[in-house]
């Protein structure tokens, strides 16, 4: 590929299909896709849900399924919180943690999360939870570690558009199977939005077909010029987070509230 584009941030990480990286330039539109929900993420963290220690916390939030730890340290970045990042992985954690002093990285388990109840005041777990085999024990841990009145932000595929047969799937997901998976003791006023390709996308599409398709049809270096300029150029502005038909919406984004219901 010609050298306008840059030589991969972290060559110590291997591009596996199971997570996303920052400063690879074949890798642009899936980087962009995920950045932008963390940003989305970032304001409301930031904005009107009150002071930093309202839910009697720590203060902190925790980024379940942090990868390579890019989103992680936006939110540390931008938000008024301490910012712990979690992954399974042991080489990501070593990667997240060298990279990215601002955020604390702990290697564990999602669906036994290595925390006392009550640790944080919000959780954020972006793109993990198809991931994983048992995704109903993964939720009942995030309502568990988060206070009560706390955030909680998850994202995932929705398996009606997404792309089928990436190996590193366990199960995907619609949005009506989302919003059941949260529906459960612990969570409460859970809301779904969704994620879909803004104008700039929309028109390449109209010229040159599906993206996405595009993309998966044949390795980066056998790309058209165009398309390869394309992915390269795009970034979280290409994006749109909202509500809308969430069976048409790419990703789909549920926030919900732990419960401050006192318990029986």
């Amino acid at each position: 590929m010609p050298d306008r584009f840059p030589a991969a941030a972290v060559p110590d990480l291997p591009l596996t299909g199971e997570r996303t990286m920052p400063g690879i330039w074949h890798e642009t539109y899936w980087f962009a896709r995920h950045l932008v929900v963390y940003r989305w993420v970032a304001d409301r963290l930031a904005g009107p849900r009150g002071a930093p220690g309202q839910t009697g916390s720590t203060d902190s939030v925790l980024d379940a399924g942090c990868g390579e730890g890019y989103g992680a340290n936006l939110l540390a970045s931008s938000t008024p919180f301490a910012v712990v990042g979690l992954d399974y992985d042991a080489a990501t954690a070593q990667h997240a943690r060298r990279t990215y002093p601002d955020v604390s990285v702990v290697r564990g388990n999602l669906v036994t999360l290595p925390f006392a109840d009550d640790s944080f005041d919000g959780l954020v777990s972006l793109q993990t939870v198809e991931h994983l085999w048992d995704q109903e024990a993964f939720v009942a841990e995030c309502a568990r570690v988060t206070a009560p009145g706390g955030l909680v932000v998850m994202s995932t595929p929705n398996r009606l558009t997404f792309p089928p047969g990436n190996i590193c799937h366990a199960r995907e997901l619609t949005a009506a199977e989302f919003r059941s998976l949260l529906d459960r003791p612990g969570l409460a006023d859970v809301t779904l939005v969704g994620l879909w390709h803004g104008a700039r996308i929309e028109e390449f599409q109209r010229r040159h077909g599906d993206v996405v398709k595009a993309q998966l049809a044949a390795p980066p270096q056998a790309w058209s010029p165009d398309l390869a300029e394309f992915v390269a150029s795009l970034g979280p502005e290409d994006f749109e987070v909202g509500e809308g038909d969430l069976d048409s919406s790419l990703d789909l984004v549920a926030v919900a509230r732990t419960d401050t219901s006192p318990t029986p």
